[in-house]
């Protein structure tokens, strides 16, 4: 895209801040950046369940999971998610450079983010308060058929403070439904609450900690550097998690676990 056909598209955005046509504007300068397949926009705020502020698509069966899965829970494990807990992220991140590195091998991979279709994601980040994150999500599907190329990449790297700035701007006095300034009990809590209530299984904060990671996609040497322990201890720790609940695989920790996701995020 030339200079003057970007600027263009700025101008138009920067007119239309603070009206219903700022995503339409948004989308129209992101595409002349780097096309795209599919665009959701959506606020996180703490743990709590995330909205969906804007989306658009290709192909319709790219975001039929994310009403009832995602939302519903499946977002604890997304990486972008998890860029997000860290606070304050601005800028561009790509998927797979912030998935942990068994994220490809984990269930919520193969049987959540599979069903997209989706090939390839890049998000632009933008923070409206410390507890507040926005994402701009970029996706490749089998629409294209292809991921994103390093042109495109490098072109929303180069206008990532320009992208943010406009989001940032936009959706500045955005404040989740229903905040009551709140802060849930962490995470790795309600779900050992919720297992010993419905299940009658007591772990460990610990073996929540080392269950969560696993279910993020992160290898033993992962979690060991997480938590500043050998990758044999971490062995140890998922040994004792299976035996407590009376498991022998990822696929059945998702399977007991996700339930007890979404119910957790139904009350935030």
């Amino acid at each position: 895209m030339k200079h003057s056909e970007r600027d263009e598209l700025l101008a138009n955005a920067i007119k239309d801040l603070a009206t219903p046509e700022l995503p339409y504007r948004f989308s129209a300068l992101a595409r002349g950046l780097a096309a795209f397949d599919n665009l959701i926009i959506i606020a996180y705020h703490g743990e709590q369940r995330p909205a969906v502020l804007y989306r658009e698509y290709t192909d319709p069966v790219v975001y039929l999971p994310m009403d009832s899965q995602y939302l519903g829970g499946a977002y604890l494990l997304d990486p972008f998610y998890r860029e997000h807990l860290k606070g304050n992220v601005v800028g561009v991140r790509r998927l797979m450079e912030v998935a942990p590195d068994h994220f490809r091998r984990t269930h919520y991979y193969n049987n959540y983010y599979k069903q997209t279709t989706l090939l390839d994601e890049v998000a632009v980040f933008a923070s409206i308060s410390d507890a507040i994150t926005l994402t701009a999500c970029f996706g490749r599907d089998r629409s294209s058929g292809k991921p994103f190329g390093k042109r495109e990449i490098e072109a929303l790297r180069r206008n990532e403070m320009i992208l943010s700035a406009l989001m940032e701007t936009h959706w500045r006095h955005y404040r989740p439904e229903g905040d009551a300034g709140t802060t849930p009990a962490p995470l790795g809590k309600r779900l050992r609450d919720a297992l010993e209530q419905e299940h009658g299984i007591r772990l460990s904060p610990r073996q929540a900690e080392v269950a969560l990671f696993i279910l993020r996609g992160h290898s033993s040497l992962s979690i060991g550097l997480h938590l500043n322990v050998s990758a044999q201890t971490v062995k140890v720790f998922r040994r004792q998690l299976y035996a407590k609940c009376n498991i022998s695989s990822q696929a059945e920790l998702f399977a007991l676990l996700m339930p007890l996701f979404a119910r957790l995020t139904a009350h935030d």
